[in-house]
Formats: structure tokens, sequence, C-alpha cells
């Protein structure tokens, strides 16, 4: 058995791994990079696997760093099918199509107005590219063992992460590995804790928050507080919003708040049509979420979904105080951008941040007090007030991960640490052999480890 890490080692993004065992090639996570340019450019690069031998992908869920990257997969040549469960499939469908409609615009955009070094700028792929890829992924039910041949199954197991978001176990050679994908808090807001793995000879885990412990802190008082900051300001509250997962938890939040007659009288926009359909998709699944028939009828009072173009300008157009949800969440694309060109020198307004921000995104950008950020091939005076909600993570902190880690009933041979800048990774490897002694070890990127 042989493992090859081809993304999320050494950084957050572009997950992939390889798994070669038995003559078969089954590939955990496919997703892009983002951030960094070093880090964005590694997407046009050639994949080193030869995708007619490539027999297998699994899916632990559907965000872009995960899953970003299937159609270029399947345009390049892989003809196999893709494994998931039935949300997870669901929210890829949505990321992909969305996915390939930015690249498409951002390429149409830059070559308007001449502001890439390539002429003419292209699209990583397109929409049509998205429909391709979405024909191969297939869905299989959690909490049981599926064959995929006579030597091979696999488990989907909860994480807790995002809606449909699984560890998945492998066991092949009497052998079990377990690749954690993003692991989840133990007290989500919308979502059931994560389930615990009782025992893998090879583990995987990510490590995004290694060496840091979330606040405990009111999300719902920190959410009101920077509200009405800006509302007494007769301001305009931009929140880059991840599509999947954070939107939803930020529209209930909204929701309890109204119901609360807590929030001033502005109106709440949530404008992407990404978080539009993964919203509806949460309401679908009912059965793995924590959201009441009323929490739902509550959040769709509170805010206002925009979908169109037309609608969108109209939004950005109004100077009037709002509140508008809008993608991207790192700020690296999407119709944030637009309320950014329009009201971020203004310092009555505020950006709030309530993610993850990775090494070379705008969003990172903002954080760490630049006083400019560029997009739309122009710089941008940073006027607007910038805050920060670190307690609105969906990964699991480093108490929260050894929580996890603690209930494996005997330690594995290795664990790989990876999903994590090089800081964050050492520090969990550190807490592990310190409190656990288990043998561990830093994933590299493009490193092939052999398995016993």
């Amino acid at each position: 058995m042989k493992l090859t890490f081809l993304g999320g080692a050494g950084t957050v993004t572009g997950s992939k791994i390889l798994l070669e065992v038995n003559y078969k090639k089954i590939l955990i996570d496919c997703g892009l990079f983002q951030g960094l340019k070093e880090l964005r450019e590694k997407n046009w690069e050639t994949l080193p696997i030869n995708l007619n031998e490539l027999d297998l992908v699994l899916l632990t869920h559907a965000h872009l760093d995960h899953s970003g990257y299937i159609p270029l997969l399947v345009k390049n040549g892989y003809k196999g099918e893709i494994y998931c469960t039935e949300a997870t499939k669901d929210l890829t469908e949505i990321i992909l199509l969305d996915s390939g409609k930015i690249q498409e615009e951002d390429a149409r955009r830059a070559n308007k107005y001449e502001y890439s070094k390539h002429n003419p700028a292209e699209a990583l792929y397109n929409v049509d590219d998205a429909k391709e890829a979405i024909t191969h992924l297939k869905t299989f039910e959690s909490n049981k063992w599926h064959k995929f041949n006579d030597e091979i199954e696999f488990k989907f197991i909860n994480s807790g992460h995002i809606l449909g978001s699984v560890f998945v176990l492998i066991k092949v050679n009497e052998k079990i590995i377990a690749f954690s994908g993003d692991i989840g808090r133990t007290e989500p807001i919308l979502l059931p804790k994560f389930e615990y793995i009782d025992y893998a000879d090879y583990l995987i885990v990510e490590s995004t928050y290694g060496n840091r412990v979330h606040k405990e802190v009111s999300i719902s008082d920190e959410l009101l507080k920077y509200i009405n900051h800006t509302y007494a300001k007769k301001g305009i509250l931009i929140i880059p919003t991840f599509s999947v997962e954070r939107a939803q938890e930020i529209i209930y939040l909204l929701s309890v708040l109204k119901r609360k007659k807590q929030l001033p009288n502005i109106p709440i926009f949530l404008d992407s049509p990404m978080g539009v359909n993964a919203t509806e998709v949460y309401f679908k699944y009912n059965k793995i979420h924590k959201l009441t028939e009323e929490d739902i009828k509550s959040m769709l009072s509170t805010v206002h979904l925009i979908s169109s173009v037309k609608a969108s300008k109209a939004v950005v157009n109004d100077n009037s105080p709002k509140i508008v949800l809008a993608g991207s969440g790192m700020i690296t694309g999407g119709r944030v951008l637009h309320y950014l060109n329009k009201y971020i020198s203004d310092k009555r307004n505020s950006v709030l941040i309530v993610g993850f921000q990775a090494e070379g995104t705008r969003g990172r950008a903002l954080l760490s007090g630049d006083s400019e950020i560029k997009f739309f091939g122009e710089y941008h005076k940073i006027n607007a007030e910038v805050f920060k909600i670190n307690a609105f993570s969906g990964h699991a902190d480093q108490n929260e991960l050894m929580d996890w880690l603690k209930h494996f009933k005997s330690s594995p041979t290795l664990t790989f640490i990876n999903h994590g800048e090089p800081h964050q990774s050492q520090a969990l490897k550190v807490k592990i052999r310190t409190v656990l002694n288990w043998n561990c070890t830093v994933a590299k990127m493009n490193n092939e480890y052999y398995l016993d």
C-alpha cells in the first residue's frame, strides 16, 4: 500500500490523496488549490496520475478545496465514478456549477479589461465541464460497509463539518485506513456532532486549527454587536460568506435574533445563487440537521434570497443601511467583490470575516491589516472597518481534535497530519506525540509513503 499527498499537505487547499493498493488506484478528495498564486498555479499542472489507471474517487464533502478539481479530472480523461453521500452529491453539483460559471466570468472580465498576463485569459474549466463531471457522482449510505470489489470495502461516517460530510474508512488487506477530511466542532450550530472511530491501522487527520483553541463566546452576541455598531454609523455590513454551511448558520442565528426582537429594522440579503441553492438543499435533508420546521420558516422570513444578476445589481446600488451575505467566503471571487468595489472605501461600512482565510486570499489580507486589496485589475483602498468572529469556524480546534483522537481504542500504526499550514500541523504533531504517544508525521506534498 502506498499513499501520495497531491494536495492539502503544507496547506489547507487542494486536498487530494492517492491510495495505491492491490493494483488499484483510489483518490480520496479532489480539491482545487486556492489562495497564494503559487498554489493556484498548481491547478493548471498535470496530475502525476495516468487517469486511465485511476479506479475510484471518494469524496469526504462538497467544499471546493475538496471537490473543485473534479471537472478537470473528468475533462482530462477520468471515466470512473465518484462516491459520496446524497447530501454531498447535491451540494457538489451546486458548487461545481457555480465554480465553472465564476471561472468563465473571471476569464471574460480579464479579457474585456485586459488585466491578465495571459492573452487570451482562459477558464480552468467551464459550466459544461462541471455538468459532465456531475454525471460521475454516485451516492452511498453512511455507517455501513460497501464493497468496491472482492478485496476493498469502504464506509462513510458523519464528520459534522458540513451537511453530508464524512470520514472515509477503507478496508483492504485486513487493514483499515481512515481519512478524516475536515472534522467539525463538538457543538455545531446546525448539525449533529461528529462520530467517533474505534479503530484504524493508519489515520490521516486534518490540522486546520491544530495549534489553536477557539474562544468560548456567544456567537449571537458577537454578531449582534457588529450589526449594531455598523447600524449606528448608518453603514452597510458586508459578510463574505461561504455558501455552504456558514451562510445557513448565519441566517439561522439572525432569525433567532429577529424572533427575540433584538435586530435593528434593516434588510438582510443573501446575495449568492449558490448560497440560495445550498439553503434549499439543507431544508431538503431534514433528518441530518437540527433545524425544526419553525426554524426553517423563520429563516425564510428573515433574509431576502437573491439569485438574479438584476436583483443583485439593485442591492449593490442601494446605498441604504443593510446586511449583505455574499460569496465567496475568502473573497477569492463572486458577488462580494461588487459590494467591496462600491463600499470598502467608506469608513461607515464594515466587513465581518466569519471563517478561515487561507494564506494569499483577499480575506487574509483584510485580517492582516493591509491598507488596500486588488481585484478587477485595480487596487482598492480599505477604509471600512474589518472585524472577525473566530467562533464560527466549522473546523475542530486542537482540543476537539484531541478529543476525537482519544476515542480510538488503540493507536494507529502511523498517523499522517495534513490539511494545515506548517505551524498548525507541527503543533498538532507535537501535541499528539506528547499526550497520546502516537507515531505520527506531517504529510509532505508529492511524497510517497509506503504502508506495511
